[in-house]
């Protein structure tokens, strides 16, 4: 398995990728619409210099994504200027507990590292145990929940 750079000619996978991502997340989410939806602009991410759209391929094939994307706080009192925001993380289901996962969850804190960014940040929805545990096994933790009611 190598891991690289995505490049625009990657976005048709990519893209397959992102509704991948939709359709894991609908049971975590019943304020999802329904049909096709697009959480990302990810040309504009490839094409971006404060993001890194990564890539994992295993024989020729991409098998998943993610990306770091730096960020500022949206407020005054943090002790940090600049953060690396994680997401777009998907690993195809038949390529999924091969590690696939951590080489890109290492690759893209390595580049986030590399641009002297100390504080890492990612979403997950808690009902979501097996990612959440594979992010705390990363060294992630639980910040804040977000709750929500339907009235």
């Amino acid at each position: 398995m190598i891991t690289r750079e995505a490049t625009e000619q990657d976005i048709e996978i990519l893209l397959e990728f992102e509704q991948g991502i939709v359709t894991a997340e609908r049971p975590f989410n019943s304020t999802l619409i329904d049909g096709e939806i697009h959480y990302y602009d990810l040309l504009q991410l490839i094409k971006s210099e404060d993001a890194f759209v990564l890539v994992a391929e295993e024989n020729n094939e991409i098998v998943a994504s993610g990306y770091a994307k730096i960020k500022t706080p949206d407020n005054n009192y943090s002790n940090f200027d600049r953060y690396a925001y994680l997401g777009f993380m998907f690993v195809k289901p038949e390529h999924r507990g091969k590690g696939i996962n951590k080489a890109v969850l290492d690759e893209l804190i390595s580049w986030a590292a590399s641009k002297d960014i100390s504080e890492i940040r990612l979403d997950v929805y808690s009902e979501n145990e097996s990612a959440v545990k594979a992010y705390e096994k990363a060294g992630f933790e639980s910040l804040l929940v977000t709750m929500r009611m339907k009235i």
